[in-house]
């Protein structure tokens, strides 16, 4: 997908310097920072989704047994 950004020409200049720097175009860097946007994001939902569902599960009185657990046969 292409998009339209409206940016400061000074700026382009200087992120493209700063993205050659780094062996990158300046389309890689943006890319790369729009993805890591959306993992942060999907991130911070999923771990506000475990916060609300924390302590809400019935074991029906069964408690964890380290032993019973590494039970051999």
């Amino acid at each position: 997908m292409n998009i339209t950004l409206s940016v400061n020409e000074k700026t382009v200049i200087e992120a493209r310097k700063v993205a050659a720097s780094m062996g990158k175009s300046l389309n890689q860097v943006i890319r790369e920072d729009l993805e890591r946007l959306t993992r942060k994001q999907t991130r911070n939902d999923d771990l506000a989704e475990f916060k609300a569902l924390a302590g809400q599960g019935n074991s029906k009185g069964w408690k964890f047994n380290r032993d019973e657990l590494y039970e051999r046969a």
